[in-house]
């Protein structure tokens, strides 16, 4: 039983004086703290303490399989397999210690994220839950092809995703267009599978009920993800090959179509002027905030494993949407329930409530008052297992 000054049970809404019952892997019970320990008994152990209850953040953008150094693709081509695994153990338990107890992995190599998940789900290793899309699909020599996922043809594109699902996929990530990861690969501006075989790749995963992450940067390829129908967009940065370019008769169709938007932005966001300039960067922050405004959907997610994006900064990178402007609690709610409910898990984890995955946090202060509380963590609980980051091993 945890008992606390406040408890996060809504939309920037405390219990104040409340408590939660966990029993096994679950949250049985929320309310005040009188009734719950007249409902748990006297004699139930319990944790108290001045600080607030919330559920456990959601990160859902990372690659765990990259290192998050300055050459992320030269480290992991360099590295087997198992050297692979045993430091992505590490990578896991680094985000599950900076309160992350669900991450959507959006790409690895030879299925060792989901290696690592049943690993999790297991009990062998601590990390957070992990939602995988196994094997990431591009075009013969596209965007992160490094990774095993080159496909040419719907032929090849259904095998693929159905590969990725029979395998545990819960997720099926299409590279749109290109990146800066891959340097001998097409911009990130360019497209790069044409209008059929995205809707190829869709009509794959819906059928087996498993959900499209795009990665698109170009606006060409924002608006043919969206004309696919897939269910979130990865960076939507909306760049041409003379700048950016923010149309708003997609942007109608992404809220229309209820397409939830990643921004991935890095933990590290305050240096994008160093790498572009002041002017570009203040263009691309405006660009998320007018998606903000016009009312898409975003979540939260810091493409850890990326260059200078390490897997302890989901809270660093939350204070990015405090620099645009929205309330504490909408920028909570973008790494707890808006985050599940894009993930497919709105009905079992995001949410301090009855019946749900005891994935909580405790941390010191008030992070509605004040964003940074989120990084006093006292400890993690994921499926009930407590984990205190400061502990030997981190875990208690």
């Amino acid at each position: 039983m945890l008992i606390s000054g406040r408890v996060l049970v809504g939309s920037g809404t405390y219990l104040e004086g409340g408590a939660v019952l966990v029993t096994g892997d679950s949250i049985t019970a929320v309310g005040p703290r009188a009734q719950i320990i007249e409902q748990a008994g006297a004699d139930t152990p319990h944790v108290e303490f001045s600080g607030a209850i919330l559920p456990g953040l959601i990160d859902a953008h990372v690659h765990l399989v990259f290192d998050g150094g300055a050459e992320p693709v030269s480290v992991l081509q360099a590295s087997t397999d198992e050297t692979l695994l045993r430091d992505m153990r590490d990578r896991a338990k680094q985000l599950l210690f900076s309160g992350v107890t669900t991450a959507r992995d959006l790409g690895d190599r030879d299925g060792l994220v989901l290696r690592l998940a049943s690993e999790i789900a297991g009990g062998r290793t601590p990390g957070p839950h992990i939602v995988s899309a196994g094997t990431p699909l591009t075009t013969v020599g596209g965007h992160t092809h490094f990774l095993g996922g080159e496909v040419s043809g719907e032929a090849e594109i259904r095998e693929l995703v159905r590969r990725n699902v029979s395998a545990g996929a819960g997720v099926i990530k299409a590279m749109v267009t290109g990146g800066g990861l891959t340097k001998d690969g097409p911009k990130s501006y360019e497209s790069q599978f044409s209008p059929a075989e995205l809707a190829a790749i869709v009509d794959e995963a819906h059928k087996a009920g498993v959900p499209v992450a795009a990665h698109a940067h170009g606006a060409d390829g924002i608006a043919a993800s969206v004309e696919a129908g897939v269910d979130t967009i990865e960076h939507c940065t909306w760049m041409t090959s003379t700048g950016l370019d923010l149309r708003q008769d997609v942007l109608m169709r992404i809220i229309e179509q209820g397409i939830t938007v990643c921004p991935a932005v890095s933990p590290h966001w305050r240096m994008l002027p160093r790498f572009f300039s002041e002017e570009r960067a203040a263009a691309m922050f405006g660009l998320v905030q007018q998606m903000a405004e016009a009312g898409v959907h975003l979540i939260a997610g810091t493409d850890a494993g990326v260059q200078r994006a390490g897997f302890d900064g989901l809270v660093p990178a939350l204070s990015f949407y405090s620099h645009l402007g929205p309330p504490n609690s909408t920028i909570i709610d973008m790494a707890t329930t808006q985050a599940a409910a894009a993930l497919g898990l709105a009905g079992t984890t995001g949410r301090i409530a009855p019946g749900y995955r005891a994935d909580i946090l405790l941390v010191e202060g008030d992070p509605l008052n004040d964003l940074g509380a989120l990084g006093a963590i006292r400890a993690v609980y994921a499926a009930g297992v407590r984990h205190e980051p400061g502990a030997v091993n981190g875990e208690q």
